[in-house]
Order: C-alpha cells, then structure tokens, then sequence
C-alpha cells in the first residue's frame, strides 16, 4: 500500500509543463500595476486588469507552478509537506498545543503560484450575510452583503443539485462543484442532523443555519484552485508578465510616501528593483503582506524601531489576526463499512478512474463531506446567525495509516498511537467543531530586518478572560453528542471513541474539564487567519487600509487580500479571498479609467 502512494506521488509530481522565467528579465521594464503574491485575491485582480489590454502588469510570486498532484483532492493533505507550503508554525504558547509535534501548531501557507489554494481543501464558504454588513457597520462603505454578493456571483460558475439560484453564479471562471463522490456516511450525517432538528440548506444561500453537503472549488472533480481559474486564461496575454521564485522584500517608497515599485529577491538570491507608474498592490497573504509593509516601514513605531526600522507612516499592521480553531478528537466507531476505505483510494483503478473521469474516491477533498451549522449558548449576540461549524469527515487521522495525516496536523506519535492507532482496522469517522467568532486574537511581528527570516506568527488561542472561546468549543461537543445519539446513528452501532487523551488521563472523561484538557492537547487551524492589515476607516484605531483597500497615509499602495478582513467570518477565508479580488479589481479599474479622463 506505501508503495503504491509513493508511486502515485512520483508519477503525478512532475509540475506543468510551462515555462518559468528564472531570467533577470523582470527588472527590465515599468508596469502601470505591480501585484505581489497570486493567490485567490491576486490571481483575481491580475485576471480582470490585464483584460484591458491597454494596462501592463508584472506579478511577483515566491513559488513555482503547482505539481499535478495537488489536483487531487484526496490528497489535500499531502500538499501542506510539498515545498508548495512555507511550511510555517506559530509560536509556542504556554498551556496549548501539548500534543502536537514540539507544542508547535502547523500553520500552512501556500508557496505556489495560485497560493494556498493549491494546497487548501478546496470547501468552498462565503460566510454569513451578518457579517459583510458587520464590515459596512465598522465605517467600510461598499462592503454590506447587497454589495459584495454580486462578486460572489461574478467568480463563480456553479454546478449544484440542490442551491437557492439567485445567490449563485453560473458564468464566472471560478468552479464550484457538488464532490462527484459521497460514502455512506456523509448521508448518515445529513439525515441524521435533519433527524435531530437541522433543516437542509444550501450554506451559501438565503440561510446558512442547518446541514448540507460540501460545495467545492472542483472542476471535473480535480482541484479548481486561482492557478487554474484565473491565472491560467490570462497568462499568455502580452500585457501581463508573471514571475516566480521572487520573494518580495520591500515596496519602494519615496520622501511623499508614494509607493513607485518594489525590491525583490530572485531565485539565486541576487536583489532587484522594478517600478510602478500607478500602483503597488500587496496580495502576498495574511502573514506576508504585513511582513513587507514592515520591512517597508509602515507599522507599528515601536516595533520598527526595536529593529532599527525606519519609519515611513505608523499604523497597527499584524497587531490584530483572527482564526478559526477546531477540536479533532471527536472520532465515532461505526459497525457498518460506510466510510472511505483508504485500500481502496489507493488502489490503481481508483487512479484511473480519477484521471480518466474525475471520479471516485480520490475526488474527496480530505474526506470531508458535509457540514451544519449552530448557534451555542455562549454566543453573545441575538441575530440568528452561527459561531460554530461542525465538519463532517468520512474518516479522521487513522484513515491513510499513517501516512501523512498526523505529521500535516503534527500529533505525536505517543497521541497518534493512542487515539488513532487502533482504529486503523476499524470503521470510524469524525466530526470537528470549528469556532467562527473567537473573542482570542493572534498578531504578527518581524522576526528580523532579514526579509528571507519567517515572521513571528502568534495565536495566542483561548486566552480571553471571559472564557467565550472554550465554553462555545465544550457546547458544540455535547451538541455533537446529542445529535449522534439519534436514533439513525444508533441503528448502525455509532460508538464515541473514549479513549483519553495522553496527558488527560486524570479528569474525569466526559467532564467540561476533560474537554477543556483535549481541546489544549489536540487543536487544529483551519487556515483561516486574517484582519493583520484590517479595513476600516482612518478614526478606527485598529485599520491599515481604507474602504478601498489603499493604506492610510501612503499613496499608490493597497493590500488586496484577507488580511484586510476587518472582523471574524462565519465561513472559510478562499471564497472570502475571491470576492475580494473581484471588489478590489473593480476599485482600481474605476480610478484608472477616472485618471483617463
């Protein structure tokens, strides 16, 4: 079976066959726009500018093309121990993360052309309609849910069974796709959720509180990431020049605090200046796009100064990020095989019938099938609306044997052996609650002056005072346990696996304590950070950009990406990240086309 991933690794490794310009070539030339970073927004804005052929971009991106394996769903996972991740973790925080790898909690970033959406899981969720109006509310005009949905729409070319239509787009370039294939218990858990009271929805419609079945950004049952979508139509138009393996290090500032281009560090590690007669654009992430506006100078005074910084303009950049935390220790034995059966994932027909029809197994993105969604008693807020998902998996650590599951979420062997081993022979699926709005929040700081040093990344996760974060996590648990004690789940023999934690043997199981001790030993990211450059308007003592993404105090210079997201989302960040491509692209080509005049 090891041989058999193996072999399909090495056979799908092989990166598209194009051509990558390792050339001095990019320093020659001035562009109208420069964009750093291709990701889900930067791909978006790269797409819709250089459609008028009369603008010239220059895109810089710090990876290569993604390998073809990173099309495979299935394989999801496998992505974030590729040299197509950064290969990031934050830093160590006391009383958390005691059963990972060093105590050190993995934080993937994409290092590719198309960014994380390359190495992502593909789920596609916009969020809730409370929460672009919660942007509005905080001074960011333009941004109320009426506002941003048609560019929700403008992306997305859906293919779904069962959606409310006026949401959805039908023309746009982005993929969005029922999973081609679904097991047993991904239909246990939908019915067994409407069983217990939660209406079928679709979560990217008129309601997002209930159950439903993934939406994906699939096409043909293979990963539609930003690469494939956007970059891929437009990256042969002569009015768009991309270059890859340049890491950015600064933007080029002059005495008015105008942005006119940016220094880079290419491939043989030799630095280079290009220019901008318009704009610099920063899409290089929640974690890169701050790190560059530092070394830049624009940042925190005192910060800058304890590295010998200059300053250019003093603005709160990566005091404030946000994320999602999820608890994976919520594992079910079932006496019926209604799960991913990872031989036969494996198997050369499962292969072929991927390549050949974008079908079967290996068009599961991380085995993960369905979601639903709940309001929990800790929330603190009266609009119907969730601070929890709960996310379905047809399987969970033990389902690749060991392959690469526990080294990407970075469980021990002493945990992994404990929790997971023995269920390697059984059948047995998962359910993780994932916490939306955490009253926690994380920063990001300089490591060094060296731009090729990794950023400090801080969660500090379930530290707020009033103790918010925990209780929502230990409520969704019981929710969880209320549900599964339904009658359709207890038809098939549905057991909670209650083997304790390794380091929580001594609290009472099943106790709020208990839970408390295994949601600090076994959490899990889901990759959601964001707000690091947050929106907002100049009087918001907490905002690095205005409504129109351009940062305060410096002209010719925005930051297009979720790190921009000014509050905590109810959904996942890539279908947030496209809309904001979409926005911003139609930002900038409307003070183009006013200058013109």
């Amino acid at each position: 079976m090891i041989f058999k991933y193996l072999l399909l690794m090495l056979v799908s490794s092989v990166a598209y066959c194009r051509d990558v310009d390792e050339s001095d070539s990019c320093a020659f030339g001035t562009y109208d726009y420069i964009v750093v970073g291709s990701g889900s927004a930067g791909s978006v804005v790269v797409n819709r500018l250089t459609s008028d052929e009369n603008i010239t971009v220059l895109l810089l991106e710090a990876g290569g093309y993604p390998t073809f394996h990173s099309e495979i769903p299935f394989l999801a996972a496998a992505q974030h121990l590729t040299e197509q991740n950064w290969g990031y973790h934050m830093e160590r925080q006391p009383n958390f993360a005691l059963g990972l790898n060093n105590e050190l909690m993995p934080w993937p970033r994409g290092k590719v052309l198309g960014g994380s959406s390359v190495i992502n899981s593909m789920l596609y969720v916009r969020g809730n309609k409370e929460d672009y109006d919660r942007w509005a509310a905080g001074g960011n005009p333009g941004w109320s849910y009426d506002e941003v949905l048609p560019y929700f729409k403008k992306s997305e070319y859906a293919s779904l069974k069962r959606m409310d239509s006026e949401y959805h787009g039908i023309h746009g370039l982005l993929n969005v796709q029922d999973v081609p294939y679904r097991t047993k218990s991904a239909k246990l858990i939908v019915n067994g959720f409407q069983d217990m009271g939660y209406r079928y929805v679709d979560y990217n419609g008129k309601d997002q509180m209930g159950v439903s079945y993934v939406q994906a950004t699939q096409r043909d049952g293979r990963r539609c990431s930003a690469e494939k979508a956007f970059i891929r139509p437009a990256e042969f138009r002569p009015n768009l020049k991309i270059c890859l393996h340049r890491r950015v290090s600064k933007v080029l500032l002059n005495e008015n605090k105008e942005a006119y281009g940016v220094q880079y560090i290419d491939s043989n590690n030799t630095e280079h200046k290009v220019y901008a007669t318009r704009e610099v654009i920063l899409s290089a992430g929640t974690f890169h796009s701050p790190q560059i506006l530092m070394l830049s100078g624009i940042g925190p005074k005192d910060h800058l100064s304890d590295l010998n910084i200059p300053l250019v303009q003093n603005l709160p950049v990566g005091e404030k990020l946000f994320d999602h935390l999820a608890f994976i220790g919520l594992v079910f034995t079932v006496e019926k095989p209604i799960i991913i059966d990872f031989s036969q994932s494996m198997a050369p027909t499962s292969l072929f019938n991927f390549l050949v029809n974008g079908r079967g197994v290996l068009t599961l993105p991380l085995g993960v099938e369905a979601f639903a969604y709940y309001k929990t008693s800790a929330a603190n807020y009266s609009e119907n609306y969730p601070d929890i998902e709960f996310m379905f998996t047809s399987g969970s650590l033990h389902t690749d044997h060991n392959l690469f599951f526990k080294n990407t979420f970075g469980v021990t062997a002493t945990v992994y052996e404990a929790l997971w081993k023995d269920l390697e022979s059984k059948y047995a699926w998962s359910i993780s609650p994932i916490l939306f709005h955490p009253k926690s929040h994380g920063s990001v700081k300089l490591r060094s002056k060296d731009p090729l040093d990794p950023p400090l990344l801080y969660g500090n996760y379930l530290s707020d005072p009033e103790n918010y974060d925990l209780r929502a996590l230990i409520d969704a648990i019981r929710e969880v346990q209320r549900v599964t004690k339904g009658s359709r789940f207890e038809k098939l023999g549905t057991e909670q696996v209650r083997t304790p934690v390794p380091g929580c043997e001594q609290i009472p199981y099943d106790s709020d304590p208990y839970w408390e001790c295994a949601i600090r030993h076994i959490p899990s990211t889901m990759n959601h950070q964001t707000s690091t450059c947050k929106m907002g308007p100049k009087s918001d003592t907490e905002a690095v950009v205005d409504h129109k993404l351009r940062v305060h105090g410096v002209k010719n210079l925005r930051v297009i990406d979720t790190s921009i997201i000014p509050v905590t989302l109810s959904g996942h960040t890539n279908a947030v990240a496209f809309m904001i491509g979409e926005k911003s692209a139609d930002l900038i080509l409307d003070d183009y086309y006013i200058s013109r005049q």
